[in-house]
């Protein structure tokens, strides 16, 4: 038994990467190509698809929805494109399928919180993140934070250069709870360094680094934490979904 047994049960770790339910379990007769983009962009990516006359090759079938999986031709290069949850057990679920069934270079893009003072659709890089959410614990043993993959930060670093975005690099603190952001909560992780708030990056960074692969997150902020008396959900940072996502095409053709 390799498992690192813990009187906490969600820190409890079995390195073995091979489970009871693999992701491939219904063995589909289909192979995505190497690259990604696997976006938490509304209906943005989808929209993108159709217009781009991309072919559906697949779909993820959960019990509350179906998620198609197209393929584009994005400058010469073959890229998927896929609509991703909001929560990181359900986004995992999702980047373990394509990875069982051929990615192996992802870029994500999402929206934020803010807890500094942060303008609206601020793009950022997460260079790591706090690993409050349960996921990621059942492919990393027991850390505060993950960290990053290199080549993947340097590739959203070109894209935003090369279309001349200014953009912060920052820690990210991912949470599984949406509505337990109390006020202590968040000062105390504004204390150790973090910048922003979301759903999934540690989870998805810490499930890319066990099935080695390659996975980064653009981050936007959208909504701010930053005056804890009186919440404000700005516009969501919806003036920056399209521009994430060809930022994520760059990027990913670029790794």
């Amino acid at each position: 038994m390799t498992i690192q047994k813990n009187p906490i049960p969600i820190l409890e770790f079995d390195p073995n990467p091979i489970a009871v339910i693999a992701p491939d379990h219904e063995q589909l007769a289909i192979q995505l190509p190497k690259k990604a983009v696997f976006a938490f962009l509304e209906n943005v990516t989808e929209e993108y698809a159709i217009k781009h006359h991309a072919k559906q090759v697949a779909e993820y079938s959960s019990v509350t929805k179906t998620y198609p999986i197209y393929v584009t031709d994005y400058q010469g290069h073959q890229v998927c494109l896929v609509q991703a949850p909001v929560g990181a057990a359900a986004a995992t679920a999702i980047l373990e399928f394509l990875i069982a069934y051929g990615v192996e270079e992802v870029i994500s893009a999402g929206c934020c919180g803010a807890l500094e003072d942060i303008a609206e659709n601020t793009f950022l890089i997460p260079f790591k993140a706090l690993r409050d959410e349960g996921t990621s614990y059942h492919y990393k043993e027991a850390t505060r934070f993950v960290e990053m993959n290199r080549r993947a930060l340097k590739a959203i670093e070109r894209a935003l250069s090369y279309h001349q975005l200014p953009y912060q690099e920052v820690t990210t603190w991912t949470t599984d709870g949406f509505y337990r952001e109390t006020k202590d909560m968040v000062a105390y992780r504004k204390e150790e360094g973090c910048a922003v708030v979301e759903m999934e990056c540690a989870a998805l960074a810490a499930c890319a680094e066990m099935r080695n692969i390659i996975w980064g997150q653009i981050l936007f902020t959208a909504d701010t934490l930053v005056n804890l008396d009186q919440y404000d959900t700005r516009s969501w940072g919806e003036d920056s979904f399209e521009d994430a996502l060809i930022l994520c095409l760059d990027a990913v053709i670029n790794i």
